[in-house]
């Protein structure tokens, strides 16, 4: 493979703080330390809500600003998905816009077929997941997809022929595990393709040995030297934050049962808010109510640098005097989530959705050294090991709370040694298997096999339009004698 460096752009259509944005960072970063020229293209980036490699120079971002909002009244998402694309990729093909050797599409691929044709550019598209199984909430494999209404429907049926007709354009296409692979070939039919697997891959110096600044207003707000257990995912339904919940309640339960004091020091962490987005501000309520149903505090914070307003909530409902036993951190900061992961008094990584697509959270916890338990579906079946027990880096277990209680007693009664054997196993096998470096490697061996490929040639029937076209407008221009 021919090692000529790339100018290559990104398209990600909101940069935030979600596990598809850690990838793409985490990519472009990766690709550039390997000598390639890195451009991130997007329709959203609040300064404020993102990651700290997008807003400190480290990456070359560019913010181009649609002219369309995200929604309306909450509705109509995925059509002004596409009108905001189908603008920026305007910007792109502009006579003003610089060059690039491939193009790094994610979750939306509308705008493949437009640069390839009007960039004569090749494309490369990673699907994190097929945005039509996306659109009904959590994916079950196995379970048919909800019909939703009538008119749900025939609104869907355009996008999700559009979703599969421009993702077969696509010159490369990778996923992020065998899961969503095999559920692709499984919704994209007319695709003959397969897709590669190229593993997400994490920044593992971002993880070791951290300073955490104690100086710090921000990280002294979260950090305790009570027990915590974390769970860091986004605060939608589908990522069913409220399994965490009801599972650390009974948790406790159990070991007060048992006369275990240490029922009462426990703490969970939960974090991971867009109020942009209404399926956040209604999850997070619920989630408050579900703390309050179980008689446990909870505090509410955001850093400092965050532009997100705290929601208001009754005074009542929020523990003002000493520590809560639940810590809501909206949009946390780069420094607070590390600084967390890496506490001493951190005892466990909780990942709650179920059929996730991938999961970045998981490789995070096993990169520091944290017990992890994940449901047994989708991608943390493939980074965690459940199984045999003397390999095991984390807990695979189906999303019931009272199982979920019972795998947690189990984690916080571990032995130091336990946990230091665990430790040892889990940063191995993230080094190995999901570390930065392998994932660029990987990346930047797909995108030089795009490129090869040569420029993108006109199609031919594009070429009979244009005369036709023409034609067209001879015989109705009046030709003055």
């Amino acid at each position: 493979m021919s090692s000529r460096k790339l100018r290559i752009a990104f398209i990600h259509p909101d940069l935030g703080i979600g596990g598809a944005e850690r990838l793409v960072v985490d990519a472009a970063l990766g690709l550039q330390k390997l000598g390639h020229s890195v451009d991130i293209y997007t329709s959203h980036h609040d300064p404020g809500h993102c990651f700290e490699e997008t807003r400190d120079g480290t990456l070359r971002v560019h913010h181009v600003v649609p002219p369309f909002p995200r929604a309306i009244r909450g509705k109509l998402h995925i059509l002004f998905s596409h009108a905001r694309q189908l603008h920026l990729t305007c910007h792109l093909l502009s006579p003003s816009a610089p060059s690039h050797d491939v193009y790094f599409v994610d979750q939306l691929s509308t705008c493949i077929p437009f640069l390839r044709i009007g960039a004569h550019t090749r494309v490369l598209f990673y699907c994190h997941f097929p945005d039509k199984l996306l659109a009904d909430g959590a994916y079950v494999e196995g379970r048919a997809r909800p019909k939703g209404s009538l008119l749900k429907r025939i609104y869907r049926l355009p996008m999700d022929t559009l979703e599969e007709l421009t993702t077969k354009q696509a010159d490369t296409v990778l996923a992020n595990s065998q899961f969503t692979a095999r559920v692709f070939k499984e919704q994209f039919r007319s695709i003959d393709v397969t897709p590669r697997v190229v593993y997400p891959g994490i920044n593992l110096d971002a993880y070791t040995a951290v300073n955490v600044d104690r100086t710090d207003s921000d990280i002294n707000r979260i950090l305790s030297d009570r027990p915590t257990l974390l769970s860091l995912n986004r605060f939608e339904q589908k990522k069913n934050a409220a399994l965490a919940i009801d599972a650390f309640a009974r948790l406790r339960k159990t070991l007060a049962i048992k006369g275990d004091s240490s029922s009462r020091s426990l703490r969970l962490g939960l974090g991971g808010y867009d109020p942009r987005l209404l399926d956040n501000v209604k999850t997070l309520q619920a989630l408050l109510d579900n703390a309050k149903t179980h008689d446990l505090t909870y505090s509410i914070t955001t850093p400092s640098t965050s532009t997100v307003a705290l929601p208001s909530l009754p005074s009542e409902a929020v523990s003002s005097t000493g520590e809560p036993e639940i810590l809501f951190l909206l949009n946390f900061s780069t420094a607070q989530r590390s600084a967390l992961l890496t506490s001493p008094s951190t005892l466990a990584l909780l990942y709650t959705p179920a059929n996730e697509h991938f999961g970045i959270g998981p490789v995070e916890g096993m990169v520091c050294g944290l017990p992890v338990l994940a449901c047994d579906s989708g991608g943390p079946t493939e980074s965690i090991i459940d199984q045999p027990s003397v390999d095991r880096t984390g807990w695979l277990r189906r999303p019931d709370p009272e199982v979920w209680a019972e795998a947690l007693v189990e984690i916080v009664s571990m032995s130091d040694e336990e946990r230091r054997q665990l430790a040892d196993r889990a940063k191995k096998r993230a080094r190995e298997k999901f570390g930065m470096e392998a994932m660029a490697r990987d990346l930047e061996n797909a995108l030089q096999e795009t490129v090869a490929k040569g420029p993108v040639p006109t199609p031919f029937s594009l070429w009979i339009a244009l005369a036709l076209l023409a034609v067209l407008l001879a015989c109705t221009t009046r030709i003055p004698t």
